[in-house]
């Protein structure tokens, strides 16, 4: 049994992110989606533990302080380098990534029951690392909540019938599922998002998240039904991470007994703090409640 103190298990991949745009600079963040999420499930005072590689450089070693300076506790693989990526912003602040990737996690066992287990991104589909996560998954379904991310990069997915059927199967055994409307464009083109999401749905979650950029989110509930809320209004000064902050929130929502809606309104909050700030530099608990409190909340259905 899993205590309200119990950590979350966040399974994937670091990656030092080269934000480079034209005439200034390049500056290196800490990123990589899942530990994106760690962080931003710590920084709302949710324990996690990132179960990662990094290499013994200077982007590891600064990937690792800025987790840990947010409490995260970070269980790292030794690997020859840092995974990176030179992450291109256009004039709107949308980022273009290319990668320098590996994920060869090893077989993993754990100390002691997680509160929930997420697995999301490069790391759910690059072998050999991939069947090392999906073990970790499996063996706790049931046990502990299982959340998922696809976090669509096209560049490392491979074919698009095999990404779609390790999608589909992270799907099938998660509890709560979060995709974009972009990760839904490549995985399933010409399809609508709300219909892949009541697809996903009845493979087996119990609620399936959706973003909309500008448009907000909306959600699937098996209890629920639909739910939808609009974006916050902000100056974008990039989108480095605001799917991860969505994520985050959302799950620690979750956690806490929030129902659909709420979620939905914690979790597009968290993505105008950190859309409006450059990195992926999601809020604290205190910055989110504080932007919650300025923000109009939806009539209830």
């Amino acid at each position: 049994m899993t205590s309200p103190a119990s950590p979350v298990l966040v399974i994937g991949e670091c990656v030092a992110d080269i934000v480079r745009t034209d005439g200034t600079p390049d500056v290196v963040h800490p990123g990589g989606s899942p530990a994106n999420l760690a962080y931003g499930l710590a920084r709302l005072g949710r324990p996690a533990v990132l179960l990662t590689e990094l290499g013994p450089d200077a982007n590891g070693r600064l990937i690792r302080a800025h987790l840990e300076s947010a409490g995260v506790e970070v269980r790292a693989a030794e690997v020859a380098r840092t995974p990176s990526a030179v992450v291109r912003l256009d004039g709107h602040g949308r980022a273009e990534y290319t990668f320098d990737i590996g994920w060869t996690l090893p077989p993993t066992e754990l100390d002691a029951p997680p509160a929930a287990v997420h697995l999301g991104s490069i790391g759910a589909v690059t072998d050999p690392g991939a069947a090392s996560a999906l073990a970790l998954v499996e063996r706790w379904r049931g046990r502990a909540q299982i959340s998922y991310d696809p976090n669509v990069r096209p560049a490392l997915m491979g074919r698009r019938a095999e990404a779609v059927r390790r999608v589909e199967r992270l799907v099938a055994l998660s509890d709560l599922v979060k995709a974009s409307d972009e990760d839904l464009a490549w995985l399933y083109p010409g399809e609508a998002a709300e219909a892949v999401a009541e697809r996903w749905l009845a493979l087996g979650p119990a609620v399936v998240a959706v973003t909309l950029g500008a448009g907000g989110a909306f959600g699937l509930s098996r209890r629920g039904g639909r739910r939808q809320v609009p974006a916050v209004p902000v100056a974008v000064a990039d989108t480095v991470g605001a799917g991860d902050s969505f994520m985050a929130a959302f799950l620690h929502a979750r956690m806490a007994g929030t129902d659909l809606t709420g979620c939905l309104v914690q979790a597009v909050t968290a993505a105008a703090l950190t859309v409006s700030r450059p990195g992926a530099n999601p809020p604290s608990a205190a910055e989110l409640t504080a932007a919650l409190a300025r923000r109009p909340q939806p009539e209830a259905p």
